[in-house]
């Protein structure tokens, strides 16, 4: 488990609840967050390149800008969480909980999002250019002006998206 967050926040007890707290601009890449609460944290512009948060809880978090270059989000749980303008260049989606996401503008070159419930997210001037959309559920999302140039889409459910 990640001691890095705990140096960061002043404590010294390992905790995986994180719910609420102040984490923007932290440098957390490479740190393993697996099945970590960050409910409501404010990641603003963290550095979680290379990070492992398979399984963790984001709800509702802050990640505008935040760079997840290569992170694993594996069976995540990203619901309403705002990645405006995030880069998750080859990050792994796989599975992963992204329903009413705030993806505009973010950077999803590459990744990995196969069976990833996308439902109502808004993915407007994302870049999804050869993103792996497999079996994922797109129901009622906004992909106005995004990229999908090479995008794999086999499977995924796009019906009711704009």
């Amino acid at each position: 488990m990640s001691t890095k967050i705990n140096q960061i926040l002043g404590r010294s007890e390992e905790n995986q609840n994180y719910i609420n707290v102040e984490l923007q601009n932290a440098d957390l890449s490479g740190e393993n967050l697996t099945g970590m609460n960050l409910t409501e944290a404010n990641l603003t512009g963290a550095n979680l390149t290379d990070a492992n948060l398979t399984g963790a809880n984001l709800t509702d978090a802050n990640l505008t800008g935040a760079n997840l270059t290569g992170a694993n989000l594996t069976d995540a749980n990203l619901t309403d969480a705002n990645l405006e303008g995030a880069n998750l260049e080859e990050a792994t989606l796989t599975e992963a909980y992204l329903s009413r996401a705030y993806l505009s503008r973010a950077n999803l070159t590459r990744a990995y999002l196969t069976e990833a419930i996308l439902e109502g997210s808004n993915l407007e001037e994302a870049n999804l250019a050869e993103a792996t959309l497999e079996d994922a559920a797109l129901e009622g999302a906004s992909l106005f002006s995004a990229n999908l140039a090479r995008a794999h889409l086999e499977g995924a459910y796009l019906e009711g998206d704009t």
